[in-house]
């Protein structure tokens, strides 16, 4: 027997204002065409002025507690992955665990940017699977908007604000994949491709919030590399076959990568989470927010098995392999 993290409750939210192509081309020199051919997207969900990572972030979290059945009160640790916290500090995990209403446990942020939410899950399953706490709530919220450059049409028509969130509790397996929950994690990082994607500030660098700046093509030829390797090693891990997995739910970076990932596993796109063409790139909110849409429209049920896979600045990359 065994401690395993399983997903009792999912929930999202995507900010009222959607910006489509079309508005973008009022805006920068681009179009409808040029857009959905390079990434597939078509429209976006950008926060409104008012609204803070946190706020997109605890409405996600009451969206899986309530689908849960639980309460704050049952929750013992927060994990929040994102790359645009409310503030330098405190981490935005504390400011979604007061409004909550947790008074228990701990709450921190994790940041490892479109990989994050890979990077927090894998963090509260450890948590979970060492015995330091029983409810985690993994968070992925962005409001990536706000380090756009509006000017730059290769960044700004691609990023959007969203958030979303997992509810994992301890139950006892039986250590085999037929376990529900997280079955397995592999995480990545390589700092030496930094000048690829990045910010161009920060409060020790520039005193600055500063912009995404990009290079798409390389990014491009690492994500498809890194993604299918990762991929790869995980099912290894635990001895399946593509063919085993029910649904790949992918980082929503680009249709071209998604699709790219999916062919060098030999897996038909009718078992990949598409939902890039009206979210966009939600960076760390990426993974939960389809993982919730495809839970609430049925696509995924319970005993499917889940292959979560993304790769973000840094460079970083990860995966999980999961058993709704």
């Amino acid at each position: 027997m065994m401690i395993r993290s399983v997903v009792v409750g999912c929930g999202s939210y995507l900010p009222e204002r959607i910006l489509t192509n079309a508005d973008l081309a009022k805006m920068v020199d681009t179009s409808d065409e040029w857009i959905v051919e390079r990434s597939g997207i078509r429209q976006r969900h950008i926060a409104a002025d008012n609204e803070k990572t946190s706020d997109l972030a605890i409405k996600a979290s009451q969206a899986a507690l309530q689908n849960a059945g639980l309460t704050a009160a049952d929750v013992d640790l927060i994990v929040l992955a994102t790359a645009t916290p409310d503030q330098t500090f405190p981490a935005t995990a504390c400011r979604v665990q007061a409004e909550l209403g947790m008074t228990r446990g701990f709450a921190f942020d994790v940041q490892a940017v479109c990989s994050g939410f890979i990077f927090a899950l894998a963090t509260a399953d450890n948590f979970i699977k060492a015995g330091q706490a029983k409810t985690a709530l993994v968070i992925g919220a962005e409001t990536f908007s706000r380090i756009l450059d509006w000017t730059d049409r290769t960044t700004c028509v691609l990023f959007a604000d969203g958030a979303g969130a997992l509810v994992l509790r301890a139950e006892e397996g039986k250590g085999t994949t037929d376990d529900r929950g997280v079955l397995t994690t592999h995480l990545h990082s390589d700092g030496r491709h930094n000048d690829l994607l990045y910010v161009d500030g920060g409060p020790s660098s520039t005193q600055t919030t500063g912009h995404v700046r990009m290079l798409g093509k390389e990014v491009f030829r690492h994500a498809v590399v890194n993604l299918a390797d990762v991929v790869k090693e995980t099912l290894s891990a635990v001895d399946m076959k593509p063919e085993q997995i029910d649904w790949l739910v992918p980082h929503q970076a680009n249709k071209r990568i998604i699709d790219g990932t999916a062919r060098k596993l030999g897996m038909d796109t009718s078992r990949v989470v598409l939902t890039v063409d009206h979210h966009g790139n939600t960076s760390a909110a990426s993974v939960p927010l389809a993982l919730a849409e495809a839970v609430a429209d049925g696509r995924i049920k319970r005993g499917d098995v889940l292959l979560l896979e993304a790769m973000g600045g840094g460079f970083t990359w990860g995966s999980a392999l999961v058993r709704w």
